[in-house]
């Protein structure tokens, strides 16, 4: 049954903010209570969080999982409170990256408890899998369900980051976290220096701008090898294709990342590279990437959009939705339904 709208707007909405203007002050029109109630809890999650970035690339293979993973470790690092969203449904790497492959998930009273590792939280979809070599096979409605699991029902608390690791392309699960979000802080693209894969970060700029969400930035992966024994890099991919459409395109350009061997050692023994490896010259390089999104903690909030100028951050996606392909879809593996359970 629908109930009328609610008009006592001047007390927080969730219950969780202090803000008299919180979008969950109404309910909207042809919602019903448990929908509303539904995008309460949402939002008392959210509200909690201060800032809200995704990390996207318009190919796969081009280390984006690396740089998401070393972005909010980083940011750990530096003496900030930080969840990692893994909402790549088919391909979650964020557990192997971290040695989370048997972290046994938990919760109680309709929460999801996120593993925790050294007071970064993290959830992925790859946590509730009951073997790894299990595939989810699942279209949009479903997927996009997962999404909206992952951001209202898990325990995130207090965060100061909450970086959310997107599959490759402009496709279900960048848009879901979009429409659910509905106000990120901004987008990182990762790209590597080919044009074949550069290309593509046009196409991530150009989504970002249609959905009015700000692009902090372009880095540059694979940018080079980086020599373990005397540091010196040697350009075995052509070089500089990131940093030439970041500018073209009229958005910061990060930093490039080289080839380190190092980097594959840690991410395959389940460490973060930026940690394990922090004194070593591609730590280095990794610090100064987050520099400009650790500004952000201390910075008063804007309502520009990204360099380009244009592309103001609404907040708003309009009247776009994920899975417009179709519902149903199925799981290769146990107990996951489109309804995550710890």
């Amino acid at each position: 049954m629908t109930s009328g709208p609610d008009h006592a707007s001047s007390a927080p909405a969730c219950r969780t903010c202090t803000k008299t203007d919180c979008s969950a002050g109404e309910r909207r029109k042809d919602e019903n209570d448990e929908d509303f109630a539904d995008r309460q809890k949402l939002e008392s999650r959210l509200c909690r969080i201060q800032h809200k970035i995704v990390v996207l690339s318009g190919k796969g293979g081009v280390g984006k999982s690396t740089v998401a993973v070393n972005l909010a470790v980083a940011l750990m690092m530096a003496g900030r409170r930080v969840g990692l969203l893994d909402v790549d449904i088919h391909g979650p790497s964020i557990p192997t990256m971290l040695g989370l492959e048997h972290y046994p998930i938990g919760g109680s009273e309709g929460e999801i408890a996120p593993a925790d590792v050294d007071g970064l939280k993290v959830i992925s979809i790859g946590l509730f899998l009951p073997s790894q070599d299990d595939a989810v096979i699942w279209r949009g409605p479903l997927k996009m369900g997962a999404i909206k699991q992952f951001l209202k029902d898990v325990a995130w608390g207090d965060l100061d980051f909450l970086i959310i690791d997107s599959p490759p392309g402009t496709g279900d699960e960048p848009l879901s976290v979009c429409q659910l979000i509905g106000r990120l802080d901004g987008a990182v693209i990762v790209t590597t220096p080919q044009r074949v894969a550069a290309v593509d970060v046009r196409k991530s700029i150009t989504f970002c701008r249609q959905l009015h969400l700000p692009v902090l930035g372009v880095v540059e992966n694979m940018s080079g090898f980086a020599c373990p024994k005397c540091g010196e890099v040697t350009h075995i991919f052509r070089s500089g294709g990131g940093k030439h459409i970041a500018n073209d395109m009229q958005v910061h350009f990060l930093g490039a990342i080289p080839i380190d061997p190092q980097i594959v050692e840690a991410c395959d023994s389940g460490q973060a590279f930026v940690r394990r490896y922090s004194e070593s010259p591609t730590a280095a390089v990794m610090r100064t990437i987050i520099q400009p999104i650790a500004a952000l903690g201390s910075a008063a909030p804007t309502s520009g959009g990204d360099t380009a100028g244009g592309h103001p951050d609404s907040g708003r996606i309009g009247g776009l939705a994920p899975g417009g392909h179709g519902g149903g879809g199925a799981v290769a593996g146990r107990g996951i339904d489109g309804h995550l359970t710890p």
